[in-house]
């Protein structure tokens, strides 16, 4: 298996931490891993992760596409169905950046919601030196994120930014290793699971009709009435997603 599974926490709040674990290959992505990956974004959903944290096994994150390969037109399609399918979880996916995240790499970091990096990590998307394109997606996505300069430079310059440079530009939220992250998914999993999934709805694009059926249920559950109550009672609220 080059990609790895574990469960942390209870039920409901559970965080799933999906460990890419080619150490040898700086955990580059191939076609086997990029199908390992969809499948444990189908068991993130199935088990009820309130998170699902993605990392490398050091020296890296993800240092981009296994060159052996990625001409295949296969390849680049499970390559697009993994990136959208991060996206499309109802639930927050948080990047652990330890080391490089290039090309590919850099490209799931930015397919997840929110990013935890190291100060020395760099990040950035190099495929001007090697002949190859990113999609249309991508570039978009990481415009928005990391702002049009910035973007322009990891496109057309093949530049590389640290975290550091990154935290300033709003890219990477928090600053700070693997145990770091972890805490973040732990308050990330504590908070209401309907108001992340309909949020997430609406920041990625979905129609306003299913935007606004989905605000409709978050206002009318019990997970709303118990923030209320909670709030009043100033007591930490207990979400169960309901």
């Amino acid at each position: 298996m080059t990609v790895q599974l574990q469960w942390r926490g209870e039920e409901p709040e559970r965080v799933l931490v999906v460990t890419m674990d080619r150490p040898d290959r700086r955990n580059a992505v191939d076609l086997e891993t990029l199908l390992q990956l969809q499948r444990a974004q189908q068991t993130a959903t199935e088990g009820g992760a309130r998170v699902l944290v993605l990392t490398g096994a050091p020296p890296a994150f993800c240092a981009g596409a296994d060159l052996n390969g990625v001409e295949s037109a296969q390849f680049l399609d499970e390559l697009s169905a993994t990136l959208t399918g991060f996206t499309a979880l109802p639930f927050v996916t948080l990047a652990a950046i330890d080391g490089p995240a290039l090309g590919a790499g850099a490209q799931l970091a930015s397919a997840c919601d929110l990013r935890v990096a190291t100060a020395p990590s760099r990040i950035g998307i190099p495929a001007a030196r090697l002949g190859l394109a990113v999609d249309a997606w991508t570039v978009r996505r990481l415009s928005d994120q990391v702002g049009p300069s910035i973007a322009r430079g990891m496109l057309l310059g093949a530049q590389t930014w640290n975290a550091e440079q990154l935290n300033e530009s709003g890219f990477i939220h928090r600053i700070g290793d693997l145990k770091h992250a972890l805490h973040f998914a732990e308050e990330l999993a504590a908070l209401a699971p309907l108001t992340i999934a309909a949020h997430k709805l609406m920041l990625e694009g979905a129609p306003v009709e299913q935007a606004e059926a989905a605000r409709r249920v978050v206002w009318t559950s019990a997970d709303a009435a118990e923030g209320r109550a909670a709030f009043l009672a100033k007591r930490p609220a207990h979400f169960t997603g309901s």
